[in-house]
C-alpha cells in the first residue's frame, strides 16, 4: 500500500493526490507538517513524499513520473513521445514560471504579511510575461494539453487557482482573466477527484491557519 505523506493545504501534495485518485491507485494518507517530516524519506523536509514497499520518494514531479511508470493502466501521459514531452513542458511551466514566481506574493495575499512595492512591480512584470508564454502552449480542448486528462491537468488544477487569486488580491486583477483558465477550472471542478482534493484542501487549510495562530 502506498502512503502519501504531507498535508492537503499543499498544492504540490494535492497534485500527487489528484494523480493517485485519477489513476484509481489505492493509497493511504499520513499527515506530516513542514518541520515534522521524516528526514529519512524526504531529506530536505519537503512535502509531499511517498512511501512504497520498496522505499520512499520525494519531489512531486518525481513521484508523478513513478506513478506513471508503476501504474500504467490509467495513463496520464500520452503514448506518443512528443505529446508526452509537451505535457511535461506544461507541468514545468506551471511549477517554475507561474507558481514559483507567484509564490513570492503569497505572504501578503494569503498570510497577513507584506511584500514591498518594488517586489510587487518586478513580480507582476515577470508573471505577465510568463502567463503570455504559458498561454502559447495551452490547448483547453477541453483539457489543458488536449483531448485527454493528463499530468498537466493535475498540476493546473492546483497551481492556476493560486496564481489567479494572488494576482487578483495584490494587483486588483486576475492575470489569467484573458485566458480560458476560469472556464477550464470550473469544468475541471466537476470531476469527483478534483472535488475531493478541493474539499480536503479547504479543511486542512483551516487547520493550518489555526495552528499558525496558536
Amino acid at each position: 500500500m502506498l502512503t502519501l505523506c504531507g498535508f492537503s493545504a499543499s498544492n504540490y501534495y494535492n497534485k500527487v493526490k489528484l494523480a493517485l485518485l485519477e489513476k484509481g491507485v489505492a493509497f493511504e494518507e499520513a499527515l506530516a507538517w513542514v518541520g515534522e517530516t521524516d528526514k529519512a524519506c524526504s531529506p530536505l523536509g519537503k512535502v509531499p513524499y511517498l512511501k512504497t514497499d520498496k522505499g520512499s520518494l520525494s519531489e512531486s514531479t518525481v513521484i508523478l513520473e513513478y506513478l506513471e511508470d508503476a501504474y500504467p493502466e490509467v495513463p496520464l501521459l500520452p503514448r506518443d513521445a512528443f505529446e508526452a514531452a509537451k505535457v511535461r513542458e506544461l507541468v514545468r511551466y506551471l511549477e517554475l514560471h507561474l507558481e514559483l514566481v507567484a509564490r513570492n506574493l503569497y505572504p501578503e495575499a494569503f498570510f497577513g504579511g507584506k511584500v514591498s512595492e518594488s517586489a510587487k512591480e518586478k513580480i507582476g512584470q515577470q508573471l505577465e510575461k510568463n502567463v503570455a508564454a504559458f498561454s502559447q502552449l495551452t490547448k483547453y480542448t477541453p483539457f489543458i494539453a488536449g483531448s485527454t486528462f493528463t499530468l498537466a491537468d493535475c498540476a493546473a488544477a492546483v497551481h492556476l487557482p493560486l496564481v489567479s487569486s494572488a494576482t487578483k488580491i495584490i494587483y486588483g486583477r486576475d492575470f489569467l482573466a484573458d485566458t480560458p483558465a476560469r472556464d477550464y477550472l470550473k469544468k475541471l471542478g466537476e470531476r469527483p477527484s478534483v472535488q475531493k482534493v478541493n474539499a480536503d484542501r479547504k479543511v486542512n487549510t483551516e487547520l493550518m491557519l489555526s495552528r499558525a495562530k496558536g
